[in-house]
């Protein structure tokens, strides 16, 4: 009596459909992103793209061929898609809006944008120095865009509110950025410490100190 097991009987191994290329791309980076939802960036493995993808790695690798490859891509993706974000939390245009309130409404926005996409702003904010440098050049390089922005809105709140006429504008916009940057980071950190409702209040709190309203 033969315990082998024939062709017909065997279990049939398991292949991922086909897709085309940029589509296979994001479902990977997609896998790696919910991967991370789970770990720390150190700590994601080709494996484990490649299980939460549903596909073999020789598949993963058809695409990146390297585990920095992954990781390269993904931030690179995320940065690009928080820009956005932080760009449509940005008011364009203060005429007629009280100053104090739009920029505490702006950090309050980011802060919500951030909870949205913890994952996303912990691979941002609290990006580790083992990120390539090209990425953390870039997310220097977008820091400067978004603090120009920034700081021209301030400078026009100065011109249409007396109370912000005598501040630095570059330092206040400094301010308000690096605020929101650590607010950021405690809502991805310790959500359990820092919830939504107190990283909100402080907002209110210490934008009016700022800007010198009682």
């Amino acid at each position: 009596m033969t315990t082998s097991r024939t062709a017909a009987e065997r279990p049939r191994r398991r292949y991922a459909p086909r897709l085309p290329p940029e589509q296979r791309r994001a479902q990977l980076l997609d896998a790696a992103y919910a991967v991370l939802s789970r770990v720390e960036l150190h700590e994601l493995s080709m494996e484990a793209v490649a299980q939460q993808a549903g596909v073999g790695k020789p598949v993963l690798y058809t695409v990146f061929k390297t585990r920095a490859d992954v990781v390269e891509a993904l931030l690179e993706r995320e940065r690009e898609l928080g820009l956005e974000q932080v760009a449509d939390t940005l008011p364009t245009d203060l005429v007629g809006a009280d100053p104090v309130l739009a920029a505490s409404s702006t950090v309050a926005a980011f802060v919500a944008v951030v909870l949205e996409n913890p994952t996303r702003w912990r691979l941002i904010l609290t990006s580790p120095g083992s990120a390539p440098e090209e990425y953390r050049a870039a997310l220097r390089s977008s820091r400067t865009g978004i603090f120009d922005q920034a700081e021209a809105l301030v400078r026009m709140g100065s011109t249409l509110d007396p109370r912000w006429a005598a501040m630095d504008s570059g330092l206040l916009a400094n301010s308000l950025l690096t605020i929101a940057e650590m607010l950021g980071r405690l809502a991805v950190s310790e959500p359990a410490e820092y919830p939504k409702e107190r990283l909100e209040d402080f907002v209110r709190s210490i934008v009016q100190m700022l800007s010198g309203v009682s």
